[in-house]
């Protein structure tokens, strides 16, 4: 059993006008095997808390901890905090000219374990991941996301995260730009490697959809840079028919 613990996170992000605290003070905990879906409107903090515990350096702790399994993730440099056992998928993932997937699939792997994969096992482990994915074998020698659709980006960060078995998935706005059989794809991936491996989940969306195919343990508002309400998969319900005003209107009183 392993555990992601938040504590207290206060972030904040330079602007033209100075110093801007986005997080004020989040607490979270997440246990393996756990799904936390983090709802709320934009500039709420949801994408900042993602960035934050990846390490990008636009993003300044001021205050809090993230620790892993005991040990403070905000000490770890950004590849060690992927092998500590945290991935993230991004909203927007990025093209890598000149490396080839299947390049940076197996570099990623090594790097991981700390030794290259067996060369016959690990194709094997690559194309059927692939075929579950509905991705071709030509996309092994694309470029990174170079030339992919949105939905072709985020089945290329599903299949890293299927091949690379993170203890604890950060998803931020995976589903942003997919049709519907994409996001049911995307979302199959997700809950094959949770039940494989007993992967913690921690859903960022906007929108309700995702969580018809991806069921939450637990749901957490997000409101200015704090967590506003905490609950189970019926606060996603309440939230789809009633919205963020009433949480907002808080906010600002």
């Amino acid at each position: 059993m392993s555990v992601l613990e938040i504590s207290n996170l206060h972030v904040q992000v330079e602007t033209d006008q100075g110093p801007k605290e986005i997080l004020k003070g989040v607490d979270l905990t997440l246990n393996s095997d756990e799904i936390h879906a983090i709802m709320g409107p934009n500039g709420s903090g949801k994408s900042t808390l993602a960035s934050s515990i990846a390490g990008h350096p636009a993003y300044e702790v001021t205050e809090g901890s993230v620790k892993l399994d005991g040990e403070e993730v905000l000490e770890m440099s950004v590849d060690e905090r992927a092998k500590a056992g945290l991935f993230l998928a991004m909203q927007y993932p990025v093209e890598i000219p000149g490396v080839t997937l299947s390049n940076f699939l197996r570099t990623a792997k090594t790097a991981i374990d700390g030794e290259a994969p067996a060369i016959r096992g690990w194709l094997k482990e690559v194309r059927g991941s692939m075929d579950n994915l509905r991705m071709g074998n030509e996309f092994l020698e694309r470029n990174v996301n170079e030339g992919f659709s949105g939905g072709e980006k985020k089945r290329a960060e599903i299949l890293q995260l299927e091949l690379l078995k993170p203890k604890f998935a950060v998803l931020d706005e995976t589903d942003s730009g997919l049709d519907v059989d994409a996001l049911r794809i995307v979302s199959e991936g997700v809950n094959r490697v949770k039940g494989d491996t007993g992967m913690g989940v921690l859903l960022i969306t906007h929108y309700t959809r995702i969580l018809r195919y991806i069921k939450p343990d637990f749901v957490h508002v997000f409101v200015d840079g704090r967590v506003a309400d905490e609950g189970g998969a019926e606060l996603a319900e309440k939230l789809e028919n009633e919205g963020y005003d009433s949480y907002l209107h808080a906010a600002q009183a």
